[in-house]
């Protein structure tokens, strides 16, 4: 395995959260890339391919359930990890049905996340 860190894209559109998820990824050497709107995720997925996607489920604009459906649909996007979060009490039964390769419940502890990244990339 090289020394190239693994790129994540982590799309919430509460600033805070995307703040402090991205300095707690940065701390545990991953390359962080950010968007607050899903409109966001088409652009960016071109300029930076990420190695994984964290993606708040309820999103302003395009919502994350949307852009699963989306990017899992796509031959070029396809295989990119997307791990859905979300609050919603019907959020892992919606990530199962849209497609996510796994869920995570907001609030959640770093260690949880870690773990749930590490079996993905």
């Amino acid at each position: 395995m090289g020394d190239e860190k693994k790129r994540i894209l982590v799309v919430d559109d509460e600033l805070p959260i995307l703040a402090s998820i991205q300095i707690m990824l940065e701390d545990a050497n991953y390359e962080v890339i950010t968007a607050s709107v899903g409109e966001d995720v088409e652009h960016l997925r071109w300029q930076a391919r990420p190695d994984l996607i964290l993606l708040d489920m309820l999103l302003a604009g395009t919502d994350g359930r949307e852009i699963i459906k989306q990017m899992k649909s796509r031959k070029e996007t396809s295989d990119i990890p997307i791990i859905l979060l979300s609050a919603h009490p019907s959020g892992e039964s919606e990530a199962d049905i849209y497609g996510a390769d796994d869920f995570l419940a907001k609030p959640f502890e770093m260690d949880e996340l870690l773990s749930i990244i590490a079996k993905h990339v």
